[in-house]
């Protein structure tokens, strides 16, 4: 039987989501990857276990997280019935809707039906009453917004989920969806979206000032672009990463020698901190203010281990920011 380290909740320390009352990890888990039906299953549990070890209390995933889609929350459900279910109210478990699920008109977007029948489907696939968080995956040019904000507060006054999400959000949208919300008296306390030194998407779309500006929390994910933002691909692309064996998300065409140097840079910058070139990555995504929590992702307990050791140099000089903007800004940032 799993029992919890009995010092989990001094490791990593917390912080409140936006002006709500919920406490959020400063680092959580995604499912995103290494969790669907193709992964290791005791490999998955080790992960977990070794989160929670260390106070990390946030399990990210949505419903077409796999492969195959929904796999990684059936997987999940597995552990809770078989190691974390003790400990379930010590447990912040979110999902997602929004894109495609299934076959047909219904499984894809924001329509009030797919939305509330995917929220469905994610219960049974974890064995759950309810999940913590509830998100809109992204926006839908098509669908009008009020019906995707009732469909939130419905999954929230049904009591199947506790707090509302938005992800892929930009600033304005985002205000127009919290004060639709906001007069239906439904409790909308975070946004998720892609954040890192080299993309820098919600400065530009006015998600990062406008989340700060209504009291809302951000949890970032895809900190290290990738894994650009590590020393893995310092020398060139190893044979055995994910870029050769899956480019879906990041393809060869993104290493063009500017964005190689950009990498080295930064990572003789990091070294010089006393970090690796990740540790201060993700420092650099938790130092901003309006940041609650930052999404990683991992493929052994270790990842786990070295990624949390960004908090302990977590301050950066106003030098040392602007030499990081300087870099950043020499070339766009893309992924394939």
């Amino acid at each position: 039987m799993y029992l919890a380290d009995e010092k989990r909740y001094e490791k990593i320390g917390y912080k409140r989501c936006g002006k709500s009352g919920l406490m959020m990890p400063r680092f959580s888990l995604g499912l995103w990857h290494n969790f669907g039906d193709t992964s290791n299953y005791q490999n998955m549990v080790e992960l977990c276990e070794t989160a929670f070890d260390n106070g990390i209390t946030h399990f990210d995933l949505a419903n077409n997280y796999g492969p195959e889609p929904g796999s990684a929350e059936k997987n999940f459900g597995r552990i809770l019935k078989e190691e974390l279910g003790f400990y379930r109210d010590e447990l912040i478990i979110s999902t997602k809707a929004g894109y495609e699920m299934w076959e047909g008109p219904y499984g894809n977007w924001g329509s009030r039906k797919y939305l509330l029948a995917s929220l469905d489907q994610s219960l049974k696939r974890m064995g759950l009453d309810y999940v913590d968080i509830f998100y809109h995956h992204r926006m839908d040019p098509e669908t009008p917004l009020e019906e995707t904000m009732g469909a939130l507060a419905s999954a929230v006054r049904s009591g199947k989920a506790l707090y509302a999400g938005l992800s892929n959000y930009d600033g304005e949208t985002l205000e127009k969806a919290e004060g639709i919300l906001k007069e239906l008296k439904v409790p909308f306390v975070i946004n998720q979206n892609r954040y890192s030194i080299f993309d820098r998407t919600i400065e530009r779309n006015g998600l990062l000032e406008t989340a700060g500006r209504l009291g809302k929390g951000i949890i970032c994910f895809s900190p290290l672009a990738q894994g650009m933002l590590t020393n893995r691909y310092l020398n060139g692309i190893p044979e055995d990463s994910r870029v050769k064996t899956d480019g879906r998300f990041l393809g060869e065409g993104a290493f063009t020698e500017e964005r190689l140097s950009q990498i080295r840079e930064l990572n003789d910058m990091a070294q010089g901190r006393g970090q690796t070139l990740a540790e201060m990555a993700l420092a650099w995504v938790l130092h901003h203010e309006n940041v609650t929590t930052v999404l990683i992702g991992a493929s052994k307990s270790s990842q786990i281990l070295d990624n949390i050791k960004a908090l302990e140099h977590p301050d950066f000089t106003e030098a040392e920011l602007k030499k990081i903007d300087e870099i950043a800004g020499r070339v766009p940032y893309f992924t394939r």
